[in-house]
């Protein structure tokens, strides 16, 4: 398995909108995507991901590039959200739930308390999410974990496919 870590003013920079006068440094992951169900045949066979995480001072902005994706796919649409869990080959249930900065019980579902990142697979076999959310995520052994599906309004996305592992 190949994850790198890297953290990086520039990146944070780039992720900005707002001028850039004192950014944060932002978090970068890339790697070859953990199969979490080993079993299952699906598109990210070869598949590798790259996620920039950056604080902007009024939350936090995040870039989620995939590409290998079997080109066969294209069009289609992917679930990826940030999880409280590790990635662990063939075990998609240790990437436990979707992050989530509710403080409500039952905690709110939705793309402002947890970090969705869909995106849909071009012809040339890549995929781009964004999200812009108003918290800053613990730091933990992370994971974001790409769905079979779109996320529906109620936060769900299909069984989980793969995960790039993110530890910060």
């Amino acid at each position: 398995m190949n994850i790198r870590r890297t953290t990086t003013v520039a990146a944070a920079a780039i992720l900005l909108t707002a001028p850039a006068a004192s950014a944060a440094p932002a978090e970068v992951f890339r790697g070859d995507l953990v199969d979490l169900s080993i079993t299952t045949a699906d598109p990210f066979g070869d598949a590798s991901a790259h996620l920039v995480m950056a604080e902007t001072g009024k939350g936090t902005r995040f870039h989620l590039r995939v590409k290998g994706i079997d080109p066969a796919v294209a069009g289609n649409e992917y679930g990826a959200h940030l999880h409280v869990g590790p990635c662990v080959k063939g075990n998609g249930a240790a990437a436990l739930g979707h992050y989530n900065a509710s403080t409500s019980t039952p905690p709110v579902v939705n793309n402002q308390t947890e970090v969705w990142l869909d995106f849909k697979v071009t012809g040339d076999g890549t995929g781009a999410g964004d999200a812009l959310v108003p918290f800053v995520p613990v730091p933990g052994e992370r994971s974001v974990v790409i769905h079979a599906e779109a996320t529906s309004p109620s936060g769900a996305a299909g069984p989980r496919l793969v995960c790039l592992p993110v530890v910060w």
